[in-house]
């Protein structure tokens, strides 16, 4: 066999290797990966890489010392489930860097962390003031956590007793100029009422780069050609427009009429409207 040939065959094999083994340590983001996990990806990187090159070492030489790197993360991973002290020692802890509003200077230097490094870890948090900052805490992954003190903390529907309805996952309906039949489905709806939908903005099936639709039946365009403007969808609003006019509408009828069994029944019906807006308002008006 030419030799060219075996280094190719040896690389695809030790790429496989390393896919292998990295599957088998497990799924973590980069940022999450232990110092012990980032110096075990180093190492078995380096093993694949020598594999091409010594051709004349039998393949289970790089594949068996890439094998034990991959199962000592493993067994060790293991023991951390198992023990607080080995999940220390191999994760190390979390440390807190402001406390009740206070700096810890000490824990800073500890950690390594000088205080412009601090400014820029509470910049990436969105806070720019450290005056708002009650607690904060710099994880095992070196990530830093913050909780804002109760003034500083923004305004939610929560603090405000206002009911939020839940948000279901928005389903893609169209995606490179194709229909997608499962995400209507999913939603209840099908081709027809799609097309409906985007005659009333005058979009062509094949022009829509992505199209996704809400649990409310509202749908988002987005075009191949970005010169062209989308209307938003108002469907939410329009709905609350429309039952606010029949509100209007019945009061201005019990007003207006003499009948007074009419009027009554004018007056319920607008009543009765009106708590159907008070109960939709957080649906249709968020």
């Amino acid at each position: 066999m030419a030799e060219w040939l075996t280094i190719v065959i040896r690389s695809l094999i030790a790429f496989a290797a390393m896919f292998l083994f990295a599957k088998l340590i497990g799924k973590r983001q980069l940022s999450q990966i232990t110092f012990f996990e980032y110096i075990v990806g180093i190492a078995i990187g380096d093993m694949a890489a020598i594999i091409p090159d010594q051709l004349q070492a039998p393949l289970y030489h790089g594949l068996l010392p890439m094998a034990v790197y991959t199962a000592l993360p493993i067994l060790l991973s293991f023991i951390a489930l198992k023990s607080k002290k080995a999940r220390d020692i191999l994760e190390g802890k979390a440390r807190v860097l402001i406390q009740n509003g206070k700096i810890l200077e000490d824990n800073l230097r500890k950690e390594r962390m000088s205080t412009d490094e601090l400014l820029e870890h509470l910049r990436a948090k969105n806070v720019f003031k450290v005056a708002d900052v009650e607690f904060a805490i710099m994880e095992s992954n070196g990530s830093v956590n913050v909780m804002l003190k109760p003034e500083a903390e923004p305004v939610t529907p929560k603090r405000l007793g206002l009911k939020v309805p839940a948000e279901s996952q928005p389903q893609v309906v169209i995606m490179d100029g194709k229909i997608m039949d499962e995400g209507l489905a999913t939603l209840g709806f099908n081709r027809r009422w799609l097309k409906g939908e985007l005659d009333k903005l005058g979009v062509a099936v094949e022009n829509v780069y992505l199209a996704q639709v809400d649990a409310a039946g509202e749908l988002y365009v987005d075009l191949y050609d970005d010169r062209i403007q989308v209307p938003e969808p108002k469907a939410r609003e329009v709905t609350h427009i429309l039952l606010k006019k029949a509100q209007a509408d019945l009061e201005l009828f019990a007003l207006s009429t003499e009948d007074e069994a009419a009027k009554r029944e004018y007056a319920a019906m607008a009543q009765k409207v009106q708590r159907i807006l008070d109960e939709t308002a957080p649906y249709l008006l968020h």
